[in-house]
Parts: structure tokens; sequence; C-alpha cells
């Protein structure tokens, strides 16, 4: 955003009218910034963007017909006695005794109802007003009608309630009218406390050596010169200078001229709160240099916090499971008969981790899914988490590489929000996974049939045979079973069936290796896809969140400066 600052100087020069729909314009560019701010950077930061929304929003809303001008300077300047040359009437306390001043009094041209609504926001006290109208005048007074004219206590007063009362009105008026004397012309406090602070307001700045009576002719030229070089040390080149004399009626008549153009003009409060916003952009500009990240701009680095909630939620203890389980129940489907029993009474590995997978009648979104019951996957070691951690940093990291301090801590603080929640998140995403195991392959029941055929075979050469011992142990005439070649057929069934189960048990053998083998992969990639998903939700998501936030703010700032 580099020169905007300048840019922005030039758009508000005093010799060019501001639009008041592009200064609203503009405000409601700050407001959006505020909108994107908000809770993402330091209050103390915001509090002048506030300010400004709140006290414009008040002021164009209040009266555009009535300027307000404050005299302001310090103790002995004169102000009190220029307030009163300038209304013609006696109106503000004037007085050897420091301070004198110690309210400020207003003195409004024109009726005084259309300005009361103004001077309450401003915080005139009701006995503190005057009207500048009267019979006698006629149409002397006319050029002036609208403004309204305040008499501010000393800057440098020794009691400290009347600096904060001009530094509170300081801001809140149209324009300032700094009144200084040949004495005091030159000192420190006007000039950088108060002078410098307003170099963005030149538009609305006016500057008086009164007094100037005091001065021989021949000084006057010379002091007026040596105070254009500091006015223009304070960043306040151009601002209009004049010489007043508050005791001669002529000496305050290129004063009053002044007033009597910007009365004319309306524009003091625009101008104001133009340089107000130029104000506030310049003191925000620096939270919003660099180029607005897109969001996930970290994604090469969520395929190392993929890894590293796989490893703390105990993807590969799950995706061993699976491999384990897919033997377990693939021998039992597709083993021998006689000891399918036997392996029956081993436990299933997925359910020693609580992990049958999801219910078949549960729908997606539905209350019951989310409270799925904790599995018995170990605990991350040590190791895992700290891996889980660097993996966290590195995207918040990488998310708010290239920004401001305050937004880079803010996309750091989001990308760790939710970090607490991260376990039981992992643990239901893990329960929560298909992991492929609730169909069983038909090749199973094929194989398995077969295994039955075979048993059936043998168990019915072996009856066979004992059915022969028993007629032979019993002296009964022996039956002649068929015959196989030389072999008889209870004992080809036998010994065929004996033999083929071994042989489909041998050959089924790598199968189920090879299938357990991508079972575990699918599943791995699975559970990786959903921890990966609880990733993104809790650790991307608020990071990426913090970063269109950003880009809103950078935009919202930009359209204030009317870049």
């Amino acid at each position: 955003m580099t020169g905007i600052v300048g840019r922005m100087r030039e758009a508000f020069r005093g010799d060019q009218r501001v639009d008041a729909d592009a200064l609203a314009a503009r405000l409601d560019a700050v407001r959006r910034f505020l909108d994107a701010a908000d809770g993402q950077l330091p209050d103390t930061r915001l509090v002048p963007a506030h300010t400004l929304v709140e006290r414009a929003g008040t002021r164009l809303a209040l009266s555009r017909d009535h300027t307000v001008v404050a005299l302001a300077g310090s103790t002995g300047s004169g102000k009190s006695s220029l307030f009163n040359a300038l209304a013609r009437l006696d109106l503000s306390p004037v007085g050897v005794r420091r301070p004198t001043t110690g309210v400020a009094h207003a003195c409004v041209w024109g009726p005084l109802d259309g300005a009361n609504q103004l001077l309450d926001w401003i915080g005139v006290l009701p006995r503190h007003r005057f009207v500048r109208e009267s019979v006698l005048d006629g149409d002397d007074e006319r050029d002036l009608h609208g403004l309204v004219l305040l008499d501010l206590p000393d800057f440098d007063s020794v009691q400290w309630s009347h600096r904060l009362e001009v530094d509170r009105l300081l801001g809140l008026v149209d324009l300032v009218v700094w009144v200084v004397d040949p004495q005091k012309y030159a000192d420190r406090v006007i000039h950088t406390s108060y002078l410098r602070e307003f170099h963005r307001h030149r538009d609305v700045t006016l500057v008086v050596l009164n007094q100037a009576d005091r001065l021989p002719p021949a000084e006057l030229p010379r002091v007026l010169a040596d105070l254009r070089r500091l006015l223009d040390a304070d960043g306040l080149e151009g601002v209009p200078l004049l010489a007043t004399a508050a005791v001669d009626p002529s000496g305050i008549v290129e004063l009053r001229g002044a007033l009597e153009r910007t009365v004319a003009e309306r524009q003091a409060a625009l101008r104001r709160l133009a340089g107000d916003v130029a104000d506030v952009v310049a003191g925000l500009d620096e939270l919003v240099a660099a180029e607005a990240p897109a969001a996930g701009s970290a994604a090469d680095t969520v395929a190392g916090l993929d890894r590293a909630l796989a490893g703390a939620s105990g993807v590969p203890a799950v995706a061993d499971a699976v491999e384990a389980a897919y033997r377990h129940r693939a021998a039992g489907a597709t083993g021998w008969p006689l000891v399918r029993g036997w392996r029956r009474l081993r436990p299933d590995p997925l359910r020693r981790l609580h992990l049958p997978g999801p219910t078949a009648d549960a729908e997606p979104g539905d209350p019951a899914e989310s409270l799925v019951a904790a599995t018995s996957v170990p605990d991350p070691t040590a190791a895992q988490r700290s891996a889980l951690g660097l993996a966290v940093r590195a995207v918040a990291d990488r998310a708010g590489a290239g920004l401001p301090a305050p937004w880079a801590g803010a996309v750091s603080a989001a990308a760790r929000s939710r970090l607490g929640d991260l376990p039981d998140a992992l643990d239901r995403a893990v329960a929560g996974t298909d992991l492929g195991m609730d169909r069983r392959p038909a090749w199973w029941r094929i194989v398995g049939g077969l295994q039955w055929l075979v048993t059936v075979a043998a168990v019915a050469g072996l009856g066979w045979l004992a059915f022969g011992y028993a007629l032979r142990a019993l002296g009964l005439p022996p039956l002649e079973p068929p015959r196989v070649g030389v072999v008889p057929l209870p004992t080809v069934l036998l010994l065929g069936g004996l033999l083929a189960g071994l042989l489909l048990a041998a050959l089924t053998r790598p199968v189920v290796r090879w299938a357990a083998r991508r079972a575990r992969s699918r599943a791995e990639r699975r559970l990786v896809a959903a921890v990966g998903a609880v990733g993104r939700e809790y650790v991307v998501t608020p990071a990426d969140a913090v970063l269109a936030r950003y880009g809103r703010a950078r935009q919202a700032l930009r359209d204030a400066a009317g870049v």
C-alpha cells in the first residue's frame, strides 16, 4: 500500500471539493475494515477507527448547514479577544489572570435552534452559547450565517482538565484556527503536540499570528517568515497564515474573509472527516501492508499435517488391526470347517479396538452418529504429540507467512483454537470410518462351500470305512465298496477330502494375505482421509477464515483510501 497516504493527501487538497457520497463510501469501507478486523487485531489499534465511524456518522447526521470553527491557542495568545472581535460582542471573558477561559464558549451566526443539537453533541453548555443576531446589524453578518465559532480553553493551562477538554473538542470541530502570539509562536508544545499532529488536516487548518500590532512594521514580515518555516517543518505546507490584531477592526479583515469563504463553501465538515479518514488509514496501513495470501496457500503443509494426525489418532494401529482382522475372518470363512469353531474363540482384532465400523442404519448428520463410543486405539506417544504440534505450527506459519505480525499471530491462534477438541474429533472420525470390513467377499463363500464339500466327502469316507469295520467286528458279511482303481472308494473319499482341504487351504493362504494387504491399504486411505478432513475443519479452515478476513480488511482499507 505504498503511496496510499500520499495519494489521499492529493485527493483531499483544500482547493478541491469533497464529494459527500464518496466520503460516505470511504467511511463505509472503514466500517467494513472493522467488521473484518474486530476480534483479530488488538482493540487498542482499532480505537481510532471505531471513534471515526461513530463521530463521522453523528456529524453527518447533524446539521450540514453549520460550520464549526474553533479558536485554539496557548495562554495569553488573545484567543478570547479575537473571539469577541469576530463576534463584535464581549462574549468570552478576557483578563490578565491566567487561565481565563476554562470552558468552551460558542457564538452562532444565524438562528440558534438549528445549531443546538450540534452544540449538544460537541458539549458546549447552554449558558455558554450565544447568538450573533441583531436587527441593528442588518445584513452585515449575513455572510457568516451558519458559522459556529468556539473559543476553546488554553491547551497549555496549568489545569490538566483544560487540556483534556481542548483535546476532546479538537476531535469534533470542522476547522481549527490556531492562534499564536509573537512571544510564543515557536513554543515547542504547540508544534510537537498539536500542529504537527494536524499535518493530515491541512485543508481544515488556519494559523493566525495574533497581536501583530505589538510588532514593529519592519519585524512583522520576519516573524511571519519564521513562523511559516516552522509550519512547513510541521508538515503544514500551504496552510493559510494570517496576521491579526484583535484591538483593531481592520486587523481581522483577512480572518473574517477566510471564515466567510469557509462558511459559503459548506466543505469544512467534509474536509475534516476526509482528513480523519486519511489519518486513520495511515495509522492502519502497516497492519495490512502485505498482499493477502490465498486461502489454502498452506496446502503443501497439509500433507504433513495429515501424516501427523494419522500418527496421533492411531491410524497405523487400526490399519494393522484391519489386516489382522481380514486374515482372522477369512480363515474363519474359508478354513477347514472342523477347526473353524476353535478359531472363533480367538478375539477379532478390530473388536478389541471397539471398531465395528459404522452402523448400517446411521444417516449422515444424525446426532447419534456424533455419539460414537470411544475407541480403544492406543494413545499417541510423546513423539506423535510433538509431531502433531509441529505440523499444526507449520500450517499456521505457512498460512501467515508474510503477513504483518498481528495478523500472523491471529492466524496462528486460529489454527490452534480448536486443538483441545481435536482428540475427541479424531477418535470419532476413526470410529465412524467405513473400514470395508462389513461385507464378506463372494470368493470366501465359494471357498467355504468347497471346504464344506471336501469335508463332507472326507467324513462320508470315514463313516463308510467305520461302518465296514463294524460289520467285520460283528462277524457280519462285509460290504464290498466300489473301487477307484485298486483303492476302495471310502478310502478315496477320506484321503481325497483331507488332501483337498489341505491343498485348498494352502492355495487360499497367499490369496488371503494379498487381500488382507489390500484391505489394509484401503482402510488406511479412508482413515487418513477422515482424519485429514478433521484437520482441515479444526486447523486449516480457521486459519483460512482469518486469511479471508485479512483480504477483506485490506481491500476495505484500500477502498477507504480511495485507491
